[in-house]
């Protein structure tokens, strides 16, 4: 493949900046870290008129709300992400960590020391947080980072990295261990995927399309999330009163993220009662309802087959009735994308059922969805929400960020067999 010029020196440079920052000391980490978060403090104005532009464009294409709500640093949003950004510098370093450490039979001293992964290449769409959050959980793990973007959020995340690049220039840290891929050329994505020799990791933060196509086209290991299908179980025993709040707080706080509720599923018992209120305390939300639900309230339109597969990221709310805990349950199994699911109930035997049998990254007992976010879980920030298996699970802070490996300490030993 024939690789854009600007495109394979990014990658050449993150590598050779990685084999530099690997050796970075914690101490050299953090102030680099300072220096970005004034850098952005500086630049803020500018960086805000350059969103201004992206949200100006955006409103002129069309971009559904969802897209501009995730789009905008508008609202104080720009201060909290320099807070989070000094929150991450805060944190504990990972790298260096002995996780495992033992002694052989035959003297050998076998330890496992957490490091960084290497080079890291981040595809998002819509979201210039990413570009900080990422940038600042790269640096404090010694890791490089290459950051692609959406052709929607162009002109915010060009004056972020300026600013980042402004601060490392003045930093014991390398320019070039933070990356942007600049064009929009679509053609430069399926290009990044197979820089191999370059980059170390994949991590695209998108709808289902972007995560299937890196699955199928990177020759690079590929972290998949942020795409959640979110669903709370009202159980009959629940405090209804207070689990309007928690569904409220779920559904509405912010409609277009990944965490936001899109099925509730309530328990028959209380069924008749509890919908109708649920139906009044959001106002503002559009309906799916199964056809029970639908005879209880005619305040929506009977669900589709495909809406129990859907994530709204919009102010749309899927509510279905079910006979039991384990109906609810294996409405989750079957439809859910493995983010973040919950039950409300004040039954601790039921708690624990749900909290065994379903197998998401993360499961809430009485606990609104929207607290899976790096920073609410006190990781300063994230760099993804992974939905997998392997590696990490939920948000990727700092230590999903490093990898390890072996040492082994002898005494100029030589095996016998």
């Amino acid at each position: 493949m024939k690789f854009a010029v600007s495109l394979l020196k990014l990658a050449q440079d993150a590598k050779e900046a990685a084999n530099r920052l690997r050796l970075a000391t914690t101490d050299e980490k953090n102030q680099a870290l300072e220096l970005i978060a004034k850098s952005l403090e500086k630049e803020h104005e500018q960086i805000l008129r350059a969103n201004g532009e992206d949200l100006r464009i955006g409103r002129a294409n069309n971009l559904s709300e969802s897209l501009l709500d995730r789009l905008s640093l508008e609202g104080g949003r720009l201060d909290n992400i320099i807070s989070d950004l000094r929150h991450v510098a805060s944190l504990p370093d990972p790298v260096g960590e002995i996780i495992e450490e033992q002694k052989l039979q035959n003297g050998l001293l076998l330890q496992k020391k957490r490091v960084p992964i290497g080079v890291l290449g981040v595809i998002y769409e819509a979201r210039p947080n990413v570009t900080v959050d990422v940038a600042s959980l790269a640096l404090k793990t010694g890791n490089c980072a290459l950051l692609r973007g959406g052709k929607e959020t162009l002109n915010s995340n060009r004056a972020l990295v300026h600013a980042i690049h402004k601060a490392l220039a003045k930093s014991p840290l390398p320019k070039e261990a933070i990356g942007l891929i600049k064009s929009p050329n679509r053609s430069q994505v399926k290009q990044l995927l197979k820089l191999d020799s370059y980059v170390d990791m994949i991590i695209p933060r998108g709808g289902e399309g972007l995560h299937q196509f890196c699955r199928e086209q990177s020759l690079i290991p590929v972290i998949t999330g942020g795409m959640g299908i979110c669903h709370l179980y009202v159980d009959a025993s629940a405090d209804l009163t207070r689990a309007l709040d928690v569904i409220e707080n779920a559904k509405v706080q912010r409609p277009s993220v990944c965490n936001a509720l899109d099925t509730l599923l309530v328990h028959r018992d209380v069924a008749a009662t509890f919908i109708p209120e649920v139906v009044k305390r959001l106002n503002n939300v559009s309906f799916r309802l199964d056809s029970r639900a639908l005879k209880i309230t005619q305040a929506g339109k009977l669900a589709e087959d495909g809406d129990w597969k859907t994530e709204w990221l919009s102010l749309v709310l899927g509510i279905k009735v079910v006979d039991s805990l384990d109906e609810a349950i294996t409405h989750i199994q079957t439809n859910s994308t493995g983010h973040s699911d919950g039950i409300l109930t004040n039954t601790e035997s039921h708690a624990k059922a749900f909290v065994e049998a379903v197998d998401s990254a993360s499961v809430y007992v009485n606990a609104s969805t929207r607290f899976t976010d790096g920073a609410q879980f006190g990781l300063g920030a994230e760099v993804a929400v992974s939905t997998q298996k392997l590696h990490a699970r939920g948000p990727m802070g700092l230590k999903e960020l490093t990898t390890y490996k072996w040492i082994i300490k002898g005494d100029y030993h030589v095996r016998s067999e």
